[in-house]
């Protein structure tokens, strides 16, 4: 299992000066954004489509600092009910699937995305409870008449391309637990995975090692991000918060660099678990603490997952 970085954490610099900053600091490969949420300031998304030449020396970059490309990251949501929105994330999922067959990466990831409550709604409607009874007749409709048609096409263009869907489990988007992960891939193919991100699990209540022991084969790509839950806000208000992120005093959960919201035994479990699984691929630091700078935050996340993560030597066994 390798230590990476999901490289947004660096928009602000050139590829050359973010990739030498992850290689000297022990990160041992890269998750690349193409577009949509994550931005593409370290990928020409058009121009190496076009130019083989261009792949060879985007590729060179990395080969040189010895750092293996995780996957290209295309965080968006084509299902938006604003259709020129959901073209242009459409269209760069789809170029994000061809070049990374191209570049001979097999993961894509992404948002599973959210429709509206009819074709002329504005904005997306999440769900998250079955009464009144509209709101299981909204989540049957968007299912049957968006995500499954949509998916189905995507995930048989990819499996094309010879490219794994990885969907993040977030709330705000249909996919969002294990169950509704499992869902769109019974519906959709086996090229439709998880990329396994704890963060947006714990504050769920969702326990991370009983998730993976339940996507199994189904993880495909691994996020190392923390989530610290607030009791003491939770115990007023719950887990659903709606208050800016840089709110941390009153929010009821935020992000953390990994060891400063749950233990090393907590991650120690959840690697364990995940090799017991077959997942031996990546684990890509997503930064988003907002009580860190980028800098301290990666720096500690390398150290701590250089800690939990013990390599596996030849011929002999394997312990987290």
């Amino acid at each position: 299992m390798k230590v990476g970085v999901l490289t947004a954490l660096f928009a602000q610099q050139t590829l050359q000066q973010a990739l030498d900053y992850i290689a000297q600091a022990g990160g041992e490969a890269v998750e690349i954004g193409t577009g949509n949420y994550p931005g593409s300031p370290h990928i020409d998304l058009d121009g190496l489509l076009a130019d083989g030449g261009k792949r060879k020396a985007w590729l060179g970059e990395l080969e040189s600092r010895n750092l293996t490309l995780s996957a290209l990251s295309c965080h968006g949501n084509p299902l938006h009910p604003n259709k020129r929105y959901a073209q242009a994330n459409h269209d760069i999922h789809r170029k994000t699937v061809q070049l990374a067959q191209k570049l001979g990466v097999e993961r894509v990831i992404g948002f599973s995305g959210c429709p509206g409550d009819s074709d002329r709604a504005r904005f997306p409607n999440w769900v998250t409870c079955p009464w009144p009874p509209d709101f299981s007749e909204l989540v049957a409709w968007q299912w049957r008449e968006k995500v499954i048609p949509y998916w189905k096409e995507e995930a048989a263009y990819a499996r094309r391309h010879r490219v794994k869907l990885c969907f993040e489990m977030h709330p705000g988007f249909v996919v969002y637990t294990p169950e509704t992960l499992l869902r769109l891939r019974e519906a959709c193919g086996e090229n439709v995975g998880a990329n396994f991100d704890p963060s947006h699990l714990f504050w769920q209540g969702i326990d991370p090692v009983a998730a993976i022991r339940e996507l199994r084969d189904c993880i495909f790509h691994v996020h190392a991000k923390d989530c610290k839950v607030d009791e003491i806000n939770t115990s007023r208000n719950g887990v659903l918060d709606t208050k800016s992120y840089t709110d941390e005093l009153h929010r009821s959960w935020i992000f953390r660099t990994v060891g400063y919201g749950h233990s090393y035994q907590v991650w120690k479990d959840m690697v364990s678990n995940l090799r017991m699984v077959g997942y031996d691929w990546v684990l890509s630091i997503e930064h988003e603490d907002s009580l860190m700078s980028q800098n301290e935050g990666m720096q500690k996340a390398i150290a701590f997952l250089k800690q939990v993560v013990i390599k596996e030597a030849p011929g002999e066994a394997y312990w987290a």
